[in-house]
């Protein structure tokens, strides 16, 4: 009997071993999978106090992409290295604010649960607003905006607006630049807009501080004459550059130019030399490899933008000259698959000549940094000239001014375009044209897991 017991005992007593161990088997698997999740975890808290960390720094030293990054210890609140991560960090491309931020976290007890995250923080351009200036504006009845509007002082709003419309002014003195004659006080925006029944219209906001918009023209000198196209001096009238779609670029030499009347709110009736009579090739240049254009005179732009490009026109010494630009012809892109965009700063004004199209049509974030955007009054008392009204003006990008930018005078108009639409292009605002200004803080963008 007891022979035949024992065989029995050593298969019951074998089989409830392997189940034990089995099951504390199981049990230290388990026990190791939840660790592990819980590391999984904390190693993603980790990376993003890493991603957390770099903004830190880019707040603090805005254009450093390479000090700081590598392995750092991760604290308890007691002061102790519980984990670690690693900083990566691509800084901005040619033509764009946009910083990645790769982080990858890790426990010390299980170092090789590793988690990642990327994520995309950009500086703001000025080309984020649809209108910026630090004067008074007036929006007409015919005008659409769509994009932010921000003036420093007051805004009429007649037009019709899709967004924001702001201004750093709770009150002030309306006069005959928005229409008020006798001058009196209105708030910081009204009209006869429907955005304030919306509520798009707000006041006061913070003021945009126009006196930290100063380039420095040095250094996108310096860059253009390394990475882009220098034109010195003319000795005559200028630079007509003319973009073409195949993503060239001609500049030629004006050489002679003939006068149109023009009136202007801020010097009367006076010739305005904006006709081109002659001009001489320069070069032809492909817009790829000469990301900035850099003239130390006055410019004629127009044509088909291909690539990315900012223009640039300012002489030196900055303060003794007024140099501007003049649009003769539509000035767009080749095609609108977010490949294209163009900048064209003026040291003063920017202007859009007569015998522009019927539809004109700019592409583009424009800034006339001490000065205006305008096209000026063609009026049969002010030289008698032709070709004063124009069917349409429609922008897509930006327009940035120190002093009042206006087209149109009397109503009708009689002078100027008879519909207007400006729209902001979602583009420029963390991938503005290349060398164009940035301000603020580093804003959030995207975040993912690697």
């Amino acid at each position: 009997m007891k022979g035949v017991i024992t065989p029995a005992l050593l298969v019951i007593t074998g089989s409830f071993l392997i189940v034990i161990f089995g099951m504390l088997l199981a049990i230290s698997l388990q026990l190791d999978f939840s660790h592990r999740q819980v590391a999984s975890e904390e190693s993603l808290h980790i990376a993003e106090s890493g991603v957390n960390y770099y903004k830190w720094h880019l707040a603090h030293d805005p254009d450093d992409f390479t000090s700081d990054v590598g392995i750092h210890d991760y604290l308890d609140p007691q002061g102790a290295s519980v984990g670690k991560y690693n900083v990566e960090v691509t800084q901005p491309l040619t033509g764009s604010s946009i910083v990645e931020i790769k982080s990858t976290g890790w426990n010390n007890d299980y170092e090789n649960v590793k988690r990642s995250i990327i994520a995309q923080y950009g500086q703001p351009s000025l080309a984020q607003y649809s209108f910026l200036s630090n004067a008074s504006s007036w929006y007409g009845s015919g005008i659409t905006v769509n994009g932010r509007v921000h003036s420093n002082n007051g805004i009429r709003m007649d037009g019709f607006n899709t967004s924001l419309v702001t201004s750093a002014r709770d009150t002030y003195t309306c006069g005959s630049e928005t229409g008020c004659n006798p001058a009196q006080t209105k708030p910081g925006v009204w009209g006869a807009g429907a955005g304030g029944a919306q509520g798009l219209w707000q006041f006061p906001v913070p003021a945009i501080d126009f006196t930290s918009l100063s380039f420095d023209f040095d250094q996108m000198r310096t860059d253009a004459q390394t990475n882009g196209v220098y034109l010195a001096p003319s000795g005559t009238q200028g630079y007509h550059l003319l973009f073409a779609s195949d993503g060239t670029v001609t500049v030629n030499s004006v050489t002679g130019t003939n006068y149109y009347y023009g009136y202007a709110s801020e010097d009367g009736c006076q010739r305005r030399y904006e006709r081109i009579t002659s001009e001489t090739f320069i070069a032809t240049y492909n817009v790829t490899n000469e990301p900035i254009i850099f003239a130390e005179d006055n410019l004629w732009v127009e044509g088909t933008v291909r690539g990315r490009v900012t223009v640039v026109g300012a002489r030196f010494p900055i303060g003794t000259y007024n140099t501007n630009i003049w649009i003769p012809n539509n000035l767009v892109y080749a095609a609108y698959d977010h490949t294209n965009s163009l900048g064209l700063i003026a040291q003063h004004d920017i202007y859009f000549t007569r015998d522009i199209p019927t539809n004109f049509r700019i592409d583009g974030a424009l800034m006339a940094q001490t000065g205006h955007i305008i096209r000026h009054g063609y009026f049969s008392w002010c030289g008698g000239t032709t070709g004063a009204v124009k069917n349409s003006l429609t922008i897509l990008g930006a327009i940035i001014s120190f002093n009042k930018s206006y087209w149109n005078f009397g109503s009708g108009p009689t002078s100027g375009f008879v519909t207007r639409t400006v729209s902001y292009d979602t583009d420029l605002t963390y991938t503005p044209p290349p060398f164009f200004p940035t301000s603020g803080e580093y804003e959030f963008i995207s975040w993912r897991e690697e």
